[in-house]
């Protein structure tokens, strides 16, 4: 069995600050509405994510969690409001989406080689950072096989390897295990606790799920509905590393009773 390693540090610094962020997305093109008509999926959100923290935003579908996500990454542009990074940190992501995405005529080498290829990384600095991926994630030993020869849980392996290989500081996460049954999640949440101890970094993971986010988290991020804006953060002291006996713990189960009235509580708020 792995020795404990010692417990992750209480994140202090900001390297991304989001202010007032709003996002009006526009629904007139073809449909005869007049200027202006759009959906409002975000509304005066404001956040700090810290520099290595373990962080979830929790919400029903819909609320813009996704949204908030992409603006982070740069996929999406703000409406209104601000996006503040540190010095050094801007463009220093990684981003897993809820579909594993990979190009179904490469082998997983090559899916997970595909952004050094395009950043133009030479040959032999890839080979090692590829192999490093593949071995955090546990895929050495399917490096040549293909994304339909995988399972569901083998393909999003391939996509976290994929997101990781680059060395990002900051790794987005969209609902990356929604689809995957009960214990290939549960699997798959104990291997990203463990690279996420492992490699110091700072992750930001999308979920809807109450019993996910305090598994995962060192704070939960509750969102209300759409438009979404920060409901209320919630801190989840439990020590790592976390594994079944947490989950099965008076103390988990606590954890989630809190979450999932702060979530009931969201949903019966008006909007603005």
């Amino acid at each position: 069995m792995t020795e404990p390693m010692a417990q992750p540090p209480t994140p202090t610094n900001a390297i991304v600050s989001l202010r007032n962020v709003g996002k009006t997305f526009d629904n007139s093109a073809g449909s005869g509405a007049g200027a202006g008509a759009g959906t409002v999926a975000l509304d005066g959100l404001s956040l700090d994510i810290r520099d290595g923290e373990f962080v979830s935003l929790l919400g029903p579908s819909g609320c813009g969690k996704s949204t908030a996500l992409r603006i982070v990454a740069g996929l999406n542009t703000a409406s209104t409001g601000t996006v503040a990074w540190a010095d050094g940190a801007v463009g220093d992501i990684g981003f897993v989406f809820q579909e594993p995405t990979l190009l179904p005529w490469a082998d997983v080498a090559a899916n997970v080689r595909l952004p050094l290829k395009l950043a133009h990384v030479d040959a032999a600095t890839a080979d090692a950072a590829v192999a490093k991926a593949l071995a955090g994630v546990g895929l050495s030993a399917f490096a040549h096989s293909y994304p339909r020869e995988l399972s569901g849980g083998m393909r999003m392996r391939a996509s976290i390897a994929r997101a990781l290989v680059t060395g990002p500081h900051l790794l987005l996460m969209d609902e990356p295990f929604a689809a995957l049954d009960e214990i290939t999640r549960f699997r798959l949440n104990d291997d990203l606790l463990a690279l996420w101890r492992e490699l110091k970094r700072t992750v930001v993971f999308v979920t809807h799920s109450v019993f996910e986010s305090v598994y995962l988290s060192q704070r939960i991020v509750v969102m209300t509905p759409r438009p979404g804006r920060v409901f209320t953060e919630i801190v989840i002291d439990a020590p790592y590393p976390r594994d079944e006996r947490f989950r099965t713990s008076a103390d988990y189960a606590g954890h989630c009773r809190t979450v999932s009235d702060a979530l009931s509580a969201a949903l019966a708020e008006p909007s603005p």
